[in-house]
């Protein structure tokens, strides 16, 4: 198995138990209110690449969603 194959199935892996999580939690919610979740994967995107984090490119989209929602504001990555 090589590494990008390896990485794939990591990433595979991560958001079906990522989506489980969020389906076992919306049986929990009333019936007539489902959740509403957006996941947003983006390859190389650097923390300040998106206006509403201060970047000085245009995202006027993302800027919205990011205002009437949920957003990180710290995330970590342990680098090679």
């Amino acid at each position: 198995m090589t590494r990008r194959e390896f990485m794939k199935s990591l990433m595979a892996a991560g958001i079906v138990a990522t989506v489980g999580r969020f389906a076992a939690a919306a049986e929990k919610t009333s019936a007539g209110r489902k959740p509403n979740f957006l996941v947003i994967v983006a390859d190389d995107m650097g923390y300040s690449d998106a206006g509403c984090y201060g970047g000085e490119i245009q995202t006027p989209n993302l800027d919205r969603l990011a205002a009437e929602g949920l957003r990180f504001s710290q995330c970590y990555s342990t680098g090679r």
